[in-house]
């Protein structure tokens, strides 16, 4: 499909929508609203938008979160689905699902040729709707198990840019959420393997085996953060793998991510 021509752009810095992290407001309910023949880079240009990727239980996602019109829109391509760019909007608003979607039609500078299928039935084919659309908030939790070997592969799905400190972030941040059940033990394990006195964090301990002679300074060049990043994730796994018999994190965990007695 040949691209359409630059719509006049509006809103905050002329960017014609305001961006909003995933990471952020991916928790909040969404209703499936259209589905554009447009590909997801193309809208993402079109209104200057910029691509995250995750995981969503099913496969990789990419998404872009933004308000455009006093509407709160999602742009999103799951892995498995037909080509295309999946739109959601909030659950809640008077706004009804047509008006919403010109708003974004007109920022696109494209007409409704451009919508596949819609909740409201342009185009809608129900044997045809997206995968996307189906899958209900109401879902199997990923277990441990599955999580570890999803971000160890592709931690950008789950942290954007791969850095060490963001990395260490977001595994601290899931090992509250998960009661301790990924990181209980590293610590001592990492401690106990280099003599050291285990009064540091896993993530200096790391840092410490890979740097003797002390933390580089910072920022941080590229290669060291990916160093780093793959430094940690080669000590998780072997961890896993060798501690696990003997008690340590992820060592009882059901295919349902919950803890076995």
């Amino acid at each position: 499909m040949t691209e359409p021509t630059s719509p006049a752009d509006t809103g905050d810095g002329g960017a014609p929508a305001r961006q909003s992290s995933m990471f952020r407001t991916a928790a909040e309910p969404l209703q499936s609203l259209a589905l554009l023949s447009l590909d997801l880079d193309t809208v993402a240009r079109r209104l200057r938008l910029r691509i995250e990727e995750s995981w969503d239980g099913h496969g990789a996602v990419r998404a872009a979160f933004f308000v455009l019109g006093g509407t709160d829109f999602v742009v999103t391509d799951h892995e498995g689905d037909p080509p295309g760019t999946n739109v959601w909007v909030r659950k809640y608003g008077p706004v009804g699902a047509a008006e919403r979607m010109a708003v974004l039609l007109t920022a696109l500078g494209v007409g409704e040729e451009a919508v596949s299928w819609s909740v409201w039935g342009r185009g809608t084919d129900l044997s045809r709707i997206p995968p996307a659309w189906r899958r209900g908030r109401r879902r199997t939790v990923m277990s441990h198990q599955r999580f570890w070997e999803t971000f160890k592969k592709r931690p950008g799905l789950f942290v954007g840019r791969v850095r060490y400190d963001t990395v260490v972030a977001f595994l601290d941040g899931y090992d509250v959420a998960a009661d301790g059940a990924l990181l209980e033990g590293f610590q001592e394990w990492l401690a106990a393997r280099h003599g050291s006195a285990g009064n540091l964090r896993w993530s200096a301990l790391v840092v410490r085996e890979l740097h003797p002679e002390g933390r580089p300074a910072e920022p941080w060049s590229e290669e060291t953060d990916r160093a780093a990043v793959a430094a940690l994730l080669a000590r998780l796994d072997a961890f896993f793998r060798e501690a696990a018999p003997a008690g340590a994190s992820c060592r009882d965990l059901g295919h349902d991510g919950e803890r076995r007695e």
